[in-house]
Order: structure tokens, then C-alpha cells, then sequence
């Protein structure tokens, strides 16, 4: 069976925004004359500032509603041991571009009206620190390069919006898109409200949390270096992701988060001839030595990949892992985003000894079905990472649809490589925290 691996799956996605931006760009004329100003917004539009306004308040709610849960209300999540599982031996859910904000209610319906594929943007994701509160042990970014600060900071959406007779809500009033360096958005101009507007941010994010909960299971954390443009006129144009900017990623990632808190490629390779063989022959790190700690892949192919492995064989001296192709010396973690199709070849390279990435829903097209084929299909197949964009459900879309594992678990056994563990066993979660 044919299985997509690394950027591909993201890259068809990446494809099928395009196509709808597109469309809106050609739309852009007619849009333009669009005048709403003292008239009442049409009620899909109603419903968006609905959303957005649910959405504000649920992520000023959402830790106390989790503390809710974690007293036994909603979920009760009871802790199995886990000495003696290595990495590969859990099965975790996480969310799908997981720093996304909702998109602008007035671009959303101009996109709608281009084009009803817009929906596959209409979703959105609390902070990522109240995202591990939950449970979640896996995250995606998306990043776009900015050496010089300020490619990003005037989005042709917010101008868009006002010609259109609205005013958009506020957009760095930080001034944080003026500053040097990577920032974490969607796609630029039309989808860039983001709840960490840099990867600085993120990565503080990710540090304090991680030491306020000493002791954490693993996250995973997959990264997309986006540098293409959104297809219209006088778009934004991001700046490429060569050589000089990966390096400058590594950099990044070890300042933000320091080396003690990565599981890092040489970490997994130790004295193995390849990072390949490591995983073949000796396996992952246990959990338990790992704990507290992050791994970070990056979800590309092509140049982007050949420039970050080129002069590092087999990773050597990098912080991320890569997306490499099975039986190359530095592959260890894939990314094959349909388990309904490639089923059989998830469960063949986990079986391998790869960690795998999949997504148990995509374009919302599953969550607006109430369709769990898809997630069952993931969980069947033993992938390592499930992604969703609906860790709970979305209350608008009245099917109820969200991804968990029973008992509204995040972390179990992974039932391919973890079979010795009876499945009736409970699923798993971290140990109380501790104190930084």
C-alpha cells in the first residue's frame, strides 16, 4: 500500500488552502465594495463572532474547568506504571496546528463565499499550556522566518476587513511581529491570529509549564517551515527556509527550552553507528528517563530536510528529528497523515520501531459528520501521535465530535507495541506535579 511520508500529507493540505485563497483573491474585487457598516451582519456571520467570542472566554475558563475534570468530573484519569515502556510504547492524542486562533469572522465569510472549503479553516485551539493541562502530549507549529522582524506584523486581511466596512480586532499590540525572528501563524495575511505570535513565546510557554509539572510524560512537538506565499496579489512574501535559518532553529529551540529538557537525536542514537539503527536494534529511551522532556521533529521534505541533515549524519549535533524516508541512516520518526488508506503501512513501520504521526480527522470534514472512522482507524493501527483539532468538541457543529481514548484519556498503552500490558489496563497520566 502507498503511504505519503514526511511534508507530503502537509503539503496536500497546504495545496487546498491555496486553491480557496486563491478563490477569494479573484473575489477580492467584488468583495471589495462590500459595505456592512450600521447594517446587521448575515447570521453565518453572527454565528462566527459567536464562536470567537465563546472562544475568549473558554480559554479565561478553561483551567478551571479542566480542575474540574481532574476532581472526577467529565473524565477521572488514574496512573498505570510505566517503568519499563519506552518511547514508542505510548499512544498519545495532541492537536492539530495547535496555536491557532479563529480565523477573522468577515475573512472566513469572504471565503465562504468563494469557495465553501473555507470550513476547513474554521477551528481554533486554546493556549498550548492549558492544551497539556488537559492532557494533550502532543503539539504542531507552524513557522515562518522573519531574520529581520516585521514581514508578517500588517496581515492584508486586517486592511481587507476594513475596506470591507469592518474593524478587526486588535493585531500585535505587542509589538511582538516586529521583533527578529521566527513567528507561529497559519497561513500569512488571511489566517495569522495566533495564541503564541513567536516561537521565543512558545518555547517560554512550553518551559514554564514544564516546570510547574515536574515530571510530565513526553511531548511531542512537529514543525512545519512554511515559506510560501498566500496565492494572490501583493501577497505577503515569507522569507525562504535555507540553511542559515536552520541552523538558526536549532539555536532557538536550545536557548528556548536548554539541553536538559530536549530528547534530542544523539540522545536516541548513543553509540549506535546510526540513528536508525539505535532505533532498530536498541529501541527508544525508556519513558521514565525522559520524562520532563521535549521532542521536535520537522515535518518537511525536499531541500528543507537535505539542508538540516546535510553535514550531521544521522542528526549528529542536531536538536529536531526529521521526516526522513525509512532506511535512511537518520530516519526515525514519519509522518503519515491517513490511517483509513495507509493503515496496514502505519502499523508495518511501527512495528519497525518508527514513531509515527497521524491525524484522526482533517478540514473539520469528520467533526461536522460526527465520523470517528477515521480516529478508530488510528488507534487500530498503533500510531504513536493521533492529531486532532477537536480535543473537545465544538459546541456549533452539534455532533458531539471530539478524540479521546476511553475514560477521556489522552495517553494509553499503545495497543501494537505495548502488548504485553492488558488492554482493561487503565490509561495513562502524569504523577502529580511538583513544585519548580
Amino acid at each position: 500500500m502507498q503511504a505519503s511520508y514526511g511534508a507530503v500529507g502537509a503539503s496536500r493540505g497546504w495545496r487546498r488552502h491555496r486553491a480557496v485563497i486563491c478563490r477569494v483573491g479573484e473575489f477580492n474585487a467584488a468583495a471589495l465594495s462590500i459595505r456592512v457598516v450600521g447594517r446587521r451582519a448575515p447570521p453565518d456571520l453572527q454565528d462566527r463572532l459567536h464562536f470567537i467570542r465563546c472562544m475568549t472566554l473558554a480559554s479565561r475558563t478553561f483551567a478551571a474547568a479542566i480542575a474540574i475534570f481532574a476532581c472526577g468530573i467529565g473524565f477521572a484519569r488514574e496512573p498505570f506504571d510505566t517503568s519499563g515502556l519506552r518511547l514508542n510504547q505510548l499512544q498519545v492524542i495532541g492537536s492539530h496546528n495547535s496555536y491557532k486562533q479563529a480565523i477573522d469572522a468577515p475573512l472566513l465569510r469572504l471565503m465562504s463565499l468563494a469557495n465553501g472549503d473555507a470550513r476547513a479553516l474554521d477551528y481554533a485551539h486554546p493556549p498550548l499550556s492549558e492544551q497539556l493541562d488537559l492532557g494533550l502530549r502532543a503539539l504542531e507549529l507552524d513557522l515562518f522566518d522573519d531574520p529581520d522582524g516585521g514581514r508578517y506584523a500588517a496581515p492584508q486581511g486586517l486592511e481587507l476587513q476594513r475596506r470591507m466596512g469592518f474593524e478587526p480586532a486588535p493585531y500585535n499590540a505587542d509589538r511582538k511581529m516586529q521583533t527578529p525572528g521566527f513567528k507561529v501563524l497559519h497561513v500569512t495575511d488571511v489566517d495569522f491570529r495566533s495564541n503564541c505570535a513567536t516561537l521565543d513565546d512558545a518555547l517560554v510557554e512550553l518551559r514554564e509549564w514544564s516546570q510547574r509539572n515536574a515530571g510530565h510524560l513526553p511531548v511531542i512537538v512537529t514543525m512545519n517551515l512554511n515559506d510560501q506565499p498566500a496565492p494572490f496579489p501583493n501577497a505577503t512574501e515569507p522569507a525562504p527556509f535555507g540553511a542559515a535559518a536552520l541552523d538558526r532553529l536549532d539555536e532557538t529551540i536550545r536557548e528556548g527550552l536548554s539541553e536538559d529538557r530536549l530528547i534530542t537525536p544523539d540522545l536516541v542514537r548513543g553509540d549506535a553507528e546510526t540513528l536508525a539503527a539505535a532505533i532498530r536494534d536498541r529501541g527508544w529511551p525508556r519513558v521514565d528517563d525522559v520524562r520532563g522532556q521535549f521532542l521536535f521533529v520537522i515535518d518537511e521534505g525536499g531541500m528543507k530536510r537535505r539542508d538540516y541533515v546535510d553535514g550531521h549524519p544521522s542528526l549528529c549535533g542536531r536538536a529536531l528529528f526529521t521526516t526522513s524516508e525509512p532506511g535512511t541512516p537518520e530516519a526515525a520518526v514519519l509522518i503519515i497523515n491517513d490511517p483509513l488508506r495507509d493503515g496496514q503501512a502505519i502499523r508495518q513501520r511501527v512495528e519497525q520501531g518508527y514513531l509515527v504521526r497521524t491525524r484522526a480527522d482533517a478540514e473539520t470534514a469528520e467533526a461536522r459528520a460526527g465520523d470517528h472512522s477515521r480516529f478508530d482507524a488510528s488507534r487500530v493501527c498503533g500510531a504513536q501521535v493521533i492529531s486532532t483539532d477537536y480535543p473537545l468538541p465544538d459546541e456549533r457543529l452539534g455532533t458531539g465530535y471530539s478524540v479521546a481514548f476511553e475514560g477521556g484519556a489522552y495517553v494509553r498503552r499503545n495497543p501494537v507495541t505495548a502488548t504485553k500490558t492488558p488492554a482493561s489496563d487503565p490509561a495513562a497520566s502524569d504523577p502529580p506535579a511538583s513544585s519548580p
